[in-house]
């Protein structure tokens, strides 16, 4: 699979496997993790969520600015890797819930997300702008496209694992404690406490507590609360061991790497394709071409990345999860979370025959360019979303503002709470979700791992590690933008949700497509 590419590939796809591994714990259990721990709805988790994943990719400019200054890509991916260490360990630490110091816990786990941030952007941009580099070399540069998709493709081996080792953790810990899940609980717990359910909400949660032999609601709901917080917190310890064995993994090949260009003088190898100087006015239109992109692929992150909030509440309020329940000896596997692994595993599955693909049609002379492989990309998203739309309308699903009702407390204060779940016979059935996240896949492995391989050729090599932070830079405001989502997904009916997005999705191809000539003449 990795012959006539580059010796150092492999080490740098295994190195950002451990670090995703890590990652993907952390977004497939973040927004739970805060809707539990400190009673958050929606909206407010979602905006942390949407902060966060921005913080992620737009760091990523400041971790290329370093490395293009400093000549230094390998020295700032291992700082990158110590930084995320220690922001997991931040949140890792077990603190009670529910939660009295309320600003200082939420302060704390802010800081270790920003220092995780921080720390994936010095690491992720640099790694794929250590990769660019190793296809310079003429021996290797007609493998750029298909090398980025084996490093995507085994980069997403960790992400597999990633949701169903947190789910385990949780569940086990659960039922270590005498407990199971059961998804309803975090928030019918904390309205126990702030006083807030109805007849409705509190006749569930006294039939749940029955299971165990609690009588008292308060008691039960702080107990369940504290257990069910403590296995995210086991959760996001994991991901410190991921990122010491990336480090370990980078170190060993660390050989096998460009060399960094310190000093005045480039240490290059003796195979490496002489750096050529560019005249300013090609400069100009590859970074014109390279901040075009850029602005269209915004909208694809901004629909794409609503896995971790719209689909995976989604999962969480209309999806029959007793579908995918898998029951172990010492725990199970259920909970939204499980949907997080079907867009790594889909990648892994779907990447050889996409290559597959395009080594067939490159051998007739048929491959697209690559930005005509993204225009595709972008359409064959907006049909994960027309599918997700028809779907969530066949069904006749309430709207979500149905499951809540607004009440006051004694000191007049509004408060929303869930009044009711849904039940059982009008939940979808989880193939709607899992026939959406393949179909997303396919579109991702048009885009991402193209758009990476395109921006490390069109880049002027002087500016690649700042590049590679830009194009991070633009799923950073796409993550921004993922807070809309939520809020549409909260007012309007389900289906529109998802029509908005395949609108986004359509916007892109379109865009694409109007400029692929253009783009064409800039990469050649």
């Amino acid at each position: 699979m990795f012959k006539n590419h580059p010796k150092g590939l492999l080490g740098a796809a295994l190195s950002n496997m451990g670090e995703r591994f890590g990652f993907y714990i952390m977004m497939a259990i973040l927004v739970l993790f805060l809707q539990a721990k400190f009673g958050f709805d929606g909206t407010r988790a979602g905006l942390i969520y949407s902060v966060f994943y921005a913080l992620i990719y737009l760091l990523a400019l400041v971790g290329g600015l370093i490395a293009d200054k400093t000549k230094n890509f390998r020295g700032t991916i291992l700082t990158g890797l110590i930084l995320m260490a220690v922001g997991y360990g931040l949140i890792a630490i077990p603190s009670p819930t529910p939660v009295k110091e309320f600003a200082l816990y939420l302060t704390l786990t802010c800081v270790g997300l920003f220092v995780i941030a921080f720390g994936n952007g010095l690491f992720k941009g640099n790694l794929q702008a250590l990769v660019g580099k190793m296809y310079d070399d003429e021996k290797y540069s007609k493998m750029r496209d298909s090398g980025f998709s084996l490093f995507y493709m085994f980069i997403n081996v960790g992400a597999i694992f990633a949701p169903l080792l947190a789910v385990l953790i949780r569940n086990w810990w659960l039922k270590t404690n005498g407990f199971v899940y059961n998804a309803d609980m975090p928030s019918l717990c904390h309205g126990q406490l702030a006083g807030t359910l109805n007849a409705e909400t509190t006749e569930q949660l006294r039939l749940f507590a029955d299971q165990f032999g609690r009588t008292d609601l308060t008691a039960f709901a702080n107990e369940y609360l504290d257990v069910f917080t403590t296995g995210f917190h086991y959760a996001f310890a994991c991901a410190i061991v991921a990122m010491a064995i990336s480090l370990v993994v980078f170190l060993l090949n660390k050989k096998n790497f460009p060399a960094d260009e310190k000093g005045k003088v480039a240490q290059t190898n003796a195979s490496a394709t002489p750096v050529t100087e560019m005249d300013i006015k090609e400069i100009k239109q590859r970074m014109y071409a390279l901040f075009a992109v850029f602005g269209v692929v915004i909208f694809f992150w901004f629909s794409f990345h609503q896995n971790g909030l719209t689909l995976t509440s989604f999962a969480k309020e209309y999806t029959d999860l007793s579908a995918v329940k898998v029951d172990l000896n010492f725990t199970t596997i259920e909970g939204a979370e499980v949907f997080q692994s079907i867009n790594p595993l889909c990648v892994v599955l779907l990447t050889p025959l996409v290559m597959g693909l395009f080594g067939w049609l490159r051998a007739r002379g048929k491959e697209p360019s690559t930005p005509r492989k993204i225009a595709i990309g972008m359409g064959i998203a907006a049909l994960a979303y027309c599918v997700m739309a028809y779907g969530s309308y066949i069904a006749d699903l309430p709207l979500w503002s149905s499951l809540f009702e607004k009440v006051k407390t004694d000191s007049g204060d509004t408060i929303v709470n869930t009044i009711r779940v849904l039940p059982q016979e009008m939940r979808v059935t989880p193939f709607l979700l899992i026939g959406t996240y393949i179909i997303l896949t396919i579109a991702e492995l048009f885009i991402s791992p193209l758009g990476i391989s395109f921006v490390s050729k069109v880049a002027p090599p002087q500016y690649q590690g700042i590049m590679q932070g830009c194009w991070l830079g633009a799923t950073a405001v796409g993550n921004q933008l993922l807070f809309i989502g939520a809020i549409f997904y909260q007012s309007i009916p389900i289906w529109m949700t998802w029509c908005i997005f395949v609108v986004a999705c359509l916007i892109s191809m379109f865009t694409m497509i109007a400029m692929v000539k253009w783009l064409e003449r800039v990469a050649k």
